[in-house]
């Protein structure tokens, strides 16, 4: 594509309207816009992946500037196994992403001060409470995550800064049900998504829009490195379902999707940090925590089921500590 035209106007703004989208998504956006640029109709199916993939290099270089961009990821979600034991093709998602800000603070437009302290409560579940070295779900199902309504009193307690004479409004609860719609309207605009087996995770928008937040707020506390999010060695996106090395101390992490390309071309189903043998029955994600209930005995749930979740990343379990050093 030559130049920067009103097609290319019109689906960044179909874009922009979107947030996210897939190629097949597209297809029939595209082909209504080429119909009236074009003067003939032109079918969805006429519009191959080489004339998306020129569009958003297009919508790349036109927004860019403004310090957003265009990234794509496979969706991490357990695939249902097909008749003949395969499953369907991931299909790759778009999405558009603010590159500088802080992404909880894009959500401040929208949501009060109180559903951003829900949502960050929420995170830290999912991150650091259902996250450790022996078990990593990042996950939260519906009644954990609308357990976490109740502000904690660390946050319910104004604070200020004396040099700046800066007063911080304190955090108020919401109410279940608050938070319960909350949740639905996270679901709905592409941030959160349910398992068949009902528990939330991020999707990959959030994924891609959250990603410097999550590395800077959760893998570096207290200047003491924890690697609580960690990323595939194949593909090198983060990781929330996949497989695993044995070793707990091992960083080896491999999406499902990326797994069998990757042993195929090394010629071995080793691990791609310390070479020991690829167990197979080690996870990442939802699964996690039924193979850790199973080794342990107990439901991961009753262990954080209180509704406290950590507010702050200084309030990690004593458990928890133990596992990191």
């Amino acid at each position: 594509m030559s130049e920067y035209d009103d097609s290319n106007r019109a689906f960044l703004q179909a874009f922009m309207a979107r947030s996210s989208m897939t190629f097949e998504d597209a297809q029939p956006i595209l082909a209504a816009i080429l119909t009236i640029c074009e003067g003939r109709t032109v079918e969805p199916e006429e519009v191959g992946e080489d004339q998306f993939s020129n569009f958003i290099s297009a919508a790349n270089n036109a927004v860019s500037p403004f310090d957003l961009e265009i990234r794509s990821s496979l969706p991490q979600v357990l695939q249902p196994a097909q008749p003949d034991g395969s499953t369907a093709p991931l299909k790759r998602v778009y999405a558009l992403v603010n590159t500088t800000s802080d992404a909880l603070t894009q959500l401040a437009t929208t949501y009060s001060p109180d559903e951003i302290a829900f949502l960050k409560r929420l995170l830290d579940y999912m991150f650091v409470t259902n996250n450790t070295r022996v078990c990593e779900g990042m996950v939260a199902s519906q009644m954990q995550a609308v357990q976490l309504h109740k502000a904690p009193s660390s946050e319910r307690q104004s604070t200020s800064n004396d040099s700046t004479q800066i007063q911080t409004a304190a955090v108020q609860s919401l109410r279940m049900t608050q938070a319960e719609t909350m949740i639905i309207h996270l679901i709905e605009e592409g941030w959160l998504q349910k398992s068949p087996k009902g528990y939330l995770s991020l999707t990959p928008r959030a994924l891609m829009e959250l990603r410097g937040w999550l590395v800077l707020t959760y893998n570096d506390i207290d200047d003491r490195p924890i690697e609580r999010i960690k990323f595939c060695a194949a593909c090198k996106d983060i990781i929330t379902v996949g497989q695993r090395c044995e070793d707990h101390g091992c960083n080896g992490r491999l999406h499902d999707h990326c797994i069998r390309n990757f042993f195929r071309m090394q010629q071995a189903e080793k691990c791609p940090v310390c070479k020991k043998d690829w167990p197979g029955d080690r996870f990442v994600g939802e699964r996690a925590l039924t193979v850790h209930s199973r080794s342990s005995n107990a439901v991961p749930e009753e262990r954080e089921s209180s509704p406290a979740a950590p507010s702050a990343l200084g309030e990690i379990s004593e458990e928890e500590n133990d596992e990191e050093v």
